[in-house]
């Protein structure tokens, strides 16, 4: 399974996403679950503080579950330019 190497940048970014969803991590977790994404509450805290890398598996569950784009996914790069 292929890692991105996630930054602090990153899972903090992931953690707002989620917020603005409206999902707690323990909720999001079973979520990404469902689409059959093998993740847990305790990796999705991890790669929110940024300690975890995340796979490309994981990125397209929290794109499905979160009902965004890859674009939005990754448009904090754009603002720490």
């Amino acid at each position: 399974m292929q890692k991105i190497k996630c930054s602090e940048a990153l899972g903090y970014h992931l953690k707002m996403l989620r917020l603005e969803a409206g999902f707690g991590v323990t909720e999001l977790a079973k979520y990404m679950q469902l689409l059959g994404c093998d993740t847990t509450r305790e990796c999705l805290v991890k790669i929110e503080s940024g300690t975890h890398n995340v796979s490309v598996e994981q990125l397209w569950a929290f794109k499905k579950a979160l009902h965004v784009s890859y674009d939005k996914i990754f448009e904090f790069m754009e603002e720490e330019k």
